[in-house]
């Protein structure tokens, strides 16, 4: 079981406002899906849970909510 103060990949939205406090002058969009990868495993807390491995849909949505959490974007419309 997992402590509250881990998180994996199926966590998307955490990732993305953590990458986007860590990361304030990092643009996601300009990441390749191996560096993006690679910033996520090095957040404090990230424990991949090897029943849910990351894939490439994981990594664009991580990348979207991060683009949007710069932008400053709502997602209580959707």
């Amino acid at each position: 079981m997992a402590r509250s103060d881990e998180f994996g990949w199926l966590d998307v939205e955490m990732i993305a406002e953590l990458l986007a406090a860590h990361h304030r002058d990092v643009d996601p969009l300009t990441l390749r899906f191996t560096a993006l990868r690679g910033l996520v495993e090095k957040l404090p807390g990230f424990t991949p849970d090897p029943d849910h491995p990351v894939n490439e849909r994981i990594l664009e949505t991580i990348q979207q909510l991060w683009h949007e959490e710069r932008q400053g974007i709502s997602r209580d419309d959707d």
